[in-house]
């Protein structure tokens, strides 16, 4: 699918500059506006130009296979398939340390006997603590 990606894009930038090198060897219509002010045939600057050239048909063609191109890659880009997992997901797993050699629990030195709950063997119950009561059933909402 990579393949197929770095193709099409390879030919959306030679087909652009393409375009750009066709662009710059054709006469520009402006190079007529002479003529409206006197010096010529002023009837063909804003009628018919008459048939188009190679320079004209190669431009068209370049600019089709350039517009293909950018519809190939939206589509490629939009059907891609997204990685399920991350960076950390294709590590591989790591052993756990062994129970002996975890603390039983970690006392609370600095809250009150009443605020720390019951030991359940885990670092996480006892790091979490709740807030000391105010006495307001309201005391986290914002003041109106």
């Amino acid at each position: 699918m990579n393949t197929v990606f770095n193709i099409i894009v390879i030919v959306q930038v030679l087909s652009a500059l393409t375009i750009i090198g066709l662009v710059l060897l054709q006469h520009g219509k402006g190079a007529d506006m002479g003529a409206a002010f006197g010096s010529g045939a002023s009837g063909s600057l804003f009628g018919a130009t008459g048939s188009s050239n190679f320079l004209s048909k190669s431009t068209g063609a370049a600019a089709a296979l350039f517009f293909i191109a950018t519809l190939a890659l939206v589509y490629l880009g939009n059907h891609r398939s997204v990685a399920t997992g991350g960076l950390m997901d294709n590590l591989p797993a790591a052993t756990a340390p062994a129970a002996a050699s975890a603390p039983a629990a970690i006392p609370a030195t600095s809250a009150p006997a009443a605020a720390v709950p019951a030991a359940s063997g885990s670092a996480s119950a006892a790091a979490s603590v709740p807030a000391p009561a105010t006495g307001s059933a309201q005391s986290n909402q914002i003041p109106k």
